[in-house]
């Protein structure tokens, strides 16, 4: 029997046999219980029957010795003589009826079939069948039931045994009723195998009973017959008859295990949406292709392809429609391509494709604009008409690297490089691109321990009633120093921490900590004050939010109305129910709702007549040539007279003069916020803080 192994794997457990093909069909026969060992009694293979008879997990068994799980003591020396006797002289283990013994010391009797194998290896491996009799006997029903899947189970390991002379002659021959013989007896009896076998066939067996003959051992073969309904595959063992010039041979119709074989290897090795080859293979295949490529002294390339905004699409439209264009993207990847090059998928919507023999960058480039333009064909899906553009990141062999995982990483970083520079493109990997990776790796690596360590802090920039000059609030603004990196920007750590999803967390410390604060603001100065802070997209997925802001404001003794929750355009563009849930709860207790960095979206207007904002805040971006450029004046104009219309406040981000403040102020914005007030200071800094006349 044949082990199966992945491309990548370098060794295996010195007890369990990978892929065994034979396993498919035991795996899933819950019913009855199948063990495989080795030459020493060692578990190779415990199926879920056995789990459940013997009370041994697989993880349990792999790798212990038949006595030490299922004899009891007085069976332990003569079963162990017997399989010896059996894996040495050939002498079998009859079936019968034995009493063995469960994890929890309990008996239990079995009807116990064995058979033994020769792997390719030629090292042996006894599989046991064991019905449970108790069961059997209680249960009329079960019994016939296990009766069938025990004949089922010997059905499928019929042998043929032939007794050959030197030169191939068949002199004798036994069949069980069931087997299935290439032809009649009367047509191979006394003649040598190559008056009716295939002439290949007939040679595999001379050449291995010589073979036998010659060492004096067992030799295993496997080939393959034209039947007349099908084509079947076979394994045929030889050994030769002491002081004879005969061989016995067993052949084994091994059509199942090796169709079995053929499925596991596609499982291990294609994926299962796509058909195309999956991460294992690809990357055995570059690794092929890398060898062959410096023999030649030639160049290959991975392309590393990215469907934009699948998720999107996956999320509104439902996995079906995913699966369907994944399916789809996979068949046009196919087509672009020629024979020698591959197309895989190494999991979700990300493909990996190797090129060989390149004639430079501008040979890449070419294909990577061809896949670009295939991609903007649409798709039909359901009936549904769908663009999806493709992010590719280039990698060049030997010069971005020489071995499959740097190819494959440097490919990757183009590939995010592609994404920043607006999606439906391709990039080349650069070393300033490693650099930035390895940067991101290194914000990300220590921003995991930086809440527990106390790393962060929280500022508060004043807010400045445009009239009265008065600090009516501040917005929390979060700071971090680590002692490796320094002080960090929010603009580099904030991304990161909403893409890994730390952001849940840093987000709960900064209300808890702007609204501890602001307890002691407001009671310090005998007034009511109110907090802004902000929301990102990745904390609305949290279901626990809007019970985590509610605990907080009654930890705090804060009034709803004193908090103001800032949220981006981004995170209405989402377009899902739950953040249309959160905002209606969040307005139903009073919070303030502000659109943040109002301007820098596309449908800015609809969001603020869809939802209950109470406050708009004009992006710095607008604000910072107001006094010197007209058309940003009279947009600022437009938008404050556009939201006072609606009810809502205005504030305008990044004030930084006099003049600025001033033309505000003239046309009749509410609240400041910028450096002409006051930079972003401490807890202690803002109690202190007041406007200068």
């Amino acid at each position: 029997m044949s082990t199966n192994k992945l491309p990548e794997e370098n060794s295996l457990s010195q007890y369990y046999i990978v892929n065994d093909p034979l396993h498919h069909l035991f795996d899933i026969a819950e019913a009855i219980s199948v063990q495989g060992y080795d030459e020493n009694r060692r578990v190779i293979y415990w199926n879920k029957g056995s789990e459940i008879l013997y009370g041994y997990s697989s993880q349990e068994a792999i790798g212990q010795q038949l006595e030490d799980l299922i004899l009891p003591e007085p069976m332990k020396e003569p079963v162990i003589a017997g399989i010896n006797n059996w894996i040495n002289n050939g002498v079998e283990i009859p079936s019968g009826e034995l009493v063995l013994r469960r994890k929890n010391a309990e008996d239990v009797t079995v009807f116990s079939t064995h058979v033994l194998f020769t792997n390719e290896h030629d090292k042996k491996q006894m599989y046991c069948i064991d019905v449970n009799l108790s069961d059997l006997r209680h249960v009329e029903a079960e019994v016939e039931l296990k009766e069938h899947m025990l004949e089922a189970t010997f059905e499928v390991i019929p042998d043929l045994f032939f007794l050959m002379e030197q030169d191939s002659t068949i002199t004798d021959y036994y069949a069980g009723k069931n087997s299935k013989l290439y032809i009649s007896p009367k047509n191979f009896m006394n003649k040598p195998v190559s008056d009716f076998l295939p002439v290949d066939v007939a040679d595999k067996f001379k050449s291995n009973i010589d073979k036998a003959i010659t060492n004096g051992n067992v030799v295993s073969f496997e080939y393959d017959l034209l039947m007349p309904r099908d084509k079947a595959y076979f394994e045929a063992r030889m050994t030769p008859l002491a002081d004879n010039k005969q061989v016995i041979v067993i052949v084994r119709d091994i059509t199942e295990q090796h169709h079995a074989s053929e499925l596991i290897k596609r499982h291990a090795f294609y994926d299962n949406l796509t058909g195309l080859p999956n991460r294992f293979l690809a990357l055995d295949r570059l690794s092929q292709m890398l060898n062959e490529a410096e023999r030649n002294n030639e160049n290959t390339a991975v392309f590393f392809l990215d469907l934009d905004d699948f998720k999107k699409v996956n999320d509104t439209l439902g996995h079906d429609v995913g699966d369907k264009l994944l399916v789809e993207s996979a068949a046009r990847l196919k087509k672009l391509l020629r024979k020698e090059d591959t197309v895989g998928r190494l999991g979700g919507d990300e493909f990996i494709l190797l090129i060989r023999r390149l004639e430079g960058d501008h040979n890449a480039s070419s294909i990577a604009k061809n896949l670009l333009k295939a991609f903007r064909k649409p798709f039909e899906i359901d009936g549904r008409e769908l663009i999806l553009t493709l992010s590719i990141g280039i990698a060049m062999s030997p010069e971005n690297g020489k071995d499959t995982s740097k190819l494959l990483r440097n490919a990757d970083t183009a590939m995010y490089k592609a994404k920043s520079l607006g999606r439906n493109t391709y990039s080349f990997y650069t070393k300033e691109m490693n650099s930035k990776m390895l940067r991101r790796l290194e914000v990300e690596g220590q921003m995991r321990g930086a809440l527990a360590r106390g790393e962060f802090e929280v500022n508060y920039q004043p807010q400045i009633n445009a009239f009265t000059k008065e600090v009516i609030g501040a917005e929390a603004l979060l700071r971090w120093y680590n002692p490796e990196l320094g002080h960090v920007s929010p603009a580099e750590f904030i991304p990161i921490a909403e893409d890994t999803g730390l952001i849940v967390p840093i987000g709960q410390f900064v209300l808890e900590q702007a609204l501890s604060f602001l307890n002691l603001w407001q009671s310090k100065h005998q007034s009511t004050l109110r907090i802004a802070v902000n929301l990102s997209p990745r904390q609305f997925r949290d279901n626990r939010l809007i019970s985590f802001i509610e605990k907080a404001l009654t930890n705090a003794k804060i009034d709803a109305s004193n908090l103001e929750l800032e949220i981006t355009e981004g995170v209405l563009m989402i377009g899902k129910n739950y953040i249309d849930d959160a905002l209606i709860e969040l307005h139903k207790m009073g919070i303030k709702l502000s659109m943040d960095d109002f301007g820098t979206g596309y449908s800015s207007l609809s969001y603020l007549r869809q939802y209950a904002f109470d406050i708009l805040k004009i992006d710095r971006s607008f604000i910072t040539n107001i006094t010197n450029n007209k058309s940003d004046c009279d947009l600022v104009k437009g938008t404050i007279a556009m939201a006072h219309s609606l009810g809502l406040k205005v504030v305008a981000e990044g004030v930084e003069t006099k003049e600025q403040f001033e033309l505000l102020n003239q046309l009749t914005c509410d609240y400041i916020q910028g450096y002409y007030f006051s930079k972003p200071i401490t807890p202690q800094q803002l109690v202190e803080f007041s406007v200068e006349s």
